[in-house]
């Protein structure tokens, strides 16, 4: 049985943002709900081991050391539910010009 980093180093268990705030922080879906858990991270004592141990364990997914695990990998951040949104910029630039039906009637 492994010995998790707070227990050999002998760090009070309240000193660590993941044990004094809302555990569902960490797993939540809203992406400021998960960048808010992951500044909380920033200054844990035991972020380098949590963050060790979560990629040694492939953690399915969640905050851990503060990333952002999915599928046992690391991701930058997580995408805010539903189709993303147009940029109205790049649907103009991209919008290809088609000729009025009054055009092709007058021209005939």
């Amino acid at each position: 049985m492994r010995t998790s980093a707070v227990h050999q180093e002998g760090i009070d268990e309240s000193e660590l943002p993941c044990r004094s705030e809302n555990p569902e922080l960490y797993f939540a879906e809203s992406p400021s709900d998960v960048e808010l858990a992951k500044a909380l991270c920033q200054g844990c004592p035991v972020r380098v081991e949590c963050l060790a141990g979560a990629l040694e364990r492939r953690e399915p997914w969640g905050v851990w050391g503060g990333e952002l695990f999915l599928s046992g990998a690391v991701i930058p951040r997580k995408r805010p539910r539903g189709r993303p949104r147009k940029d109205p910029g790049q649907a103009a630039a991209l919008a290809v010009p088609v000729p009025s039906p009054r055009a092709a009637v007058t021209a005939a």
